[in-house]
C-alpha cells in the first residue's frame, strides 16, 4: 500500500483506525488505550501506545499483534518523513531549503487577498470547499513548520 495515499485519504494513523475498527466489531478496548491514542503526534507517542498496548488486559494476543504491526507500520511511515524532511534541510538546493517558509508565505497571502477580495467586493463569494482546503492547508503548513522548526532547534542544541 502507498503510505502517502493511504495518509492523504484517511488522514489518520493505521493503529489508530485498527482501533476504531476493534470497537466496532464490539471488542473491549480500554479508555485509557482509546485516549492514548488519540493524542498521538510523534514516533515517541506511538512508542508509548504501544506499552499500553502490550500492557492491555483486555485485548486478546491477536487484536494486540494486529494493532502492534499497525502500530510498526505508522512508526515506520513517521521514520521515513523525518528522514526526508532532514535530507531536504541538509541539501544544498535553495528550494528544498526554502520550500517550507516559501508555502507559508504563499498561503497566507493568498488568505489575505481571499479576506480583502472578500471584505471590498461586493457579491464576492468564495465556494465552502476552497474555504475549507484553505484552513487546513493553513493549519497544516503553520502548525508543521513551526513545530519542525522548534524540533530542528531543539536537535541542533542537543547536538552541540
Amino acid at each position: 500500500m502507498d503510505t502517502g495515499k493511504y495518509k492523504d485519504k484517511n488522514g489518520t494513523t493505521r493503529v489508530g483506525d485498527a482501533l476504531r475498527w476493534l470497537v466496532k466489531q464490539g471488542k473491549n478496548v480500554s479508555p485509557e488505550l482509546l485516549d492514548l491514542a488519540s493524542g498521538i503526534t510523534g514516533i515517541k507517542q506511538l512508542s508509548s501506545l504501544g506499552d499500553v498496548i502490550r500492557g492491555d488486559k483486555g485485548l486478546s494476543k491477536e487484536d494486540k499483534d494486529l494493532l502492534l504491526q499497525e502500530l510498526q507500520y505508522d512508526m515506520q511511515l513517521e521514520t521515513e518523513i523525518t528522514k526526508r524532511w532532514e535530507a531536504d534541510l541538509h541539501s544544498d538546493s535553495w528550494a528544498s531549503k526554502n520550500i517550507r517558509p516559501l508555502t507559508l508565505a504563499f498561503l497566507l497571502i493568498c488568505m489575505f487577498v481571499f479576506i480583502m477580495l472578500d471584505s471590498s467586493l461586493e457579491g464576492f463569494k468564495i465556494a465552502s470547499e476552497w474555504i475549507g482546503l484553505l484552513k487546513a492547508l493553513l493549519v497544516t503548513a503553520i502548525g508543521g513548520y513551526f513545530v519542525v522548526r522548534s524540533g530542528e532547534k531543539i536537535v541542533n542544541k542537543i547536538k552541540k
